[in-house]
């Protein structure tokens, strides 16, 4: 029993065999009581034991401090990691921020080819885009979608909107942005477009003014679009009347494919030309029935507002408050001029639209009447059939193999003959008359 080990027999003082001493902060034997007698005894027994032991448990000391080391440095490099990204992405924030403004979130801006008239006169071709555009026009993005040229089937309706520093024109094939020193055109290459600038360039020159007053750009951009648009309904309202009433001459005497083909394309452009005369026919008078938008367009370019109660002009200065209500009947005249020059050509394309249908109405009871015709000559040869159907059943009756004993008589054949042929007229006339009476034919 006094050879057995104690638990505290590890704490003795023990020499390691490495040549590092033990740090003294590591040791904790100092605390303990002191060893017994037969320590010796014990320690010399048990000196490999206790030398492992204590070998152990300066490697737990070293590892563990090698461990708190790693994890503190662990710790260090991590805050610096997050600063680090942190740092980036405030960064990246900052370079998203900055770019914003040439980016829309990632979509690309439509850029618009345009031609820009100035009030001098002066042509340019152009590309800009939609940003541009909203900045040098005032106006808002849902506001372009009334001329954007990629939107020509949706909007083909005519319009003439009025903003702060603008007017939009949507014209059939003329789409403009007009402005105080100038107007852009989209689409130039159509029709619309190229008699839109052929009838503006000659208003913007001052030999043409012949010493009268001339009026503001826009007003000069205003009207000339609607005459440019009111002389190509105007011009082909007059191309096509001569060869409607050529054809309305001709027929119904002369019914043939290729007249009624010229007929339907004839009917076809009348109704097309009917519908853009009526449409701006309408945009004129909602225009002429709303002074607010006309007074609009009088206060563009000057110190002029409208009051919220009355509607009223309210300038700075006298003279432009005269010159805005000039302006203002002076407006209303010409609306009312083109109003009255589109309701006469919508007139003249309603009544030439309808003399077309009367027309066709007359061709379809024409050859109504003459497929009634063919219908009772059809109904005379099938009772003619009929009855001759009738003498080829008598005559396959005698036709038969099969002993009648008429055949010995000499005058059987042409008394058969004769029965069958008075036969067939009898039930013919007769058939007739019964079709006669029931007012069939």
């Amino acid at each position: 029993m006094a050879l057995s080990p104690k638990p505290y027999l590890l704490y003795s003082p023990l020499h390691s065999p490495s040549p590092s001493p033990v740090p003294a902060k590591l040791s904790f034997c100092s605390s303990l009581p002191p060893p017994p007698k037969n320590f010796e005894i014990s320690a010399a027994l048990f000196a490999p034991i206790a030398l492992r032991v204590s070998w152990r448990a300066k490697c737990v000391r070293s590892a563990t401090q090698e461990d708190n080391r790693s994890e503190s440095d662990d710790a260090v490099s991590e805050d610096q990691s997050s600063i680090s990204a942190d740092s980036k992405v405030s960064q990246l924030k900052v370079n998203t921020t900055s770019s914003s403004d040439s980016l829309s979130l990632g979509i690309r801006e439509p850029v618009y080819e345009v031609v820009e008239v100035k009030s001098d006169g002066m042509i340019s071709n152009r590309k800009i885009n939609r940003r541009q555009l909203l900045k040098s026009s005032g106006l808002r993005p849902r506001d372009i979608r009334s001329v954007d040229p990629s939107l020509f089937l949706t909007n083909s309706a005519p319009s003439l909107m009025v903003r702060e520093h603008a007017i939009l024109l949507n014209l059939g094939s003329l789409r403009a942005i007009a402005m105080q020193e100038q107007v852009l055109i989209f689409d130039y290459n159509r029709r619309g477009g190229k008699a839109f600038v052929d009838t503006l360039l000659p208003r913007l020159n001052p030999k043409n003014i012949n010493g009268g007053p001339s009026m503001p750009f826009m007003l000069e951009v205003v009207e000339a679009a609607l005459l440019s648009r009111i002389h190509r309904l105007e011009q082909r309202l007059m191309d096509l009347e001569p060869r409607v009433q050529g054809l309305l001459e001709v027929l119904p005497n002369r019914l043939t494919a290729q007249i009624l083909e010229r007929l339907r394309i004839s009917k076809q452009t009348l109704v097309e030309l009917d519908s853009r005369a009526g449409a701006l026919r309408q945009m004129l008078l909602d225009l002429l029935e709303d002074p607010h938008e006309i007074r609009r367009i009088c206060i563009m370019g000057r110190n002029c507002r409208l009051k919220k109660g009355s509607e009223d002009l309210e300038c700075s200065v006298a003279v432009e408050q005269q010159i805005a209500e000039e302006e203002e009947e002076e407006i209303e005249m010409l609306l009312e001029n083109y109003l009255q020059r589109c309701e006469s050509c919508h007139g003249q394309a309603e009544r030439l639209l309808d003399s077309a249908k009367e027309m066709e109405d007359s061709i379809a009871v024409n050859l109504s009447s003459r497929r009634l015709e063919v219908s009772r000559v059809e109904l005379l040869l099938q009772v003619g059939t009929f009855c001759v159907a009738v003498g080829a059943l008598v005559a396959g009756i005698f036709g038969m193999n099969l002993r009648s004993y008429l055949e010995e008589h000499v005058s059987a054949f042409w008394l058969t003959t004769a029965g069958i042929i008075v036969g067939a007229v009898v039930g013919f006339f007769l058939m007739y008359s019964y079709l006669r009476k029931r007012k069939i034919l």
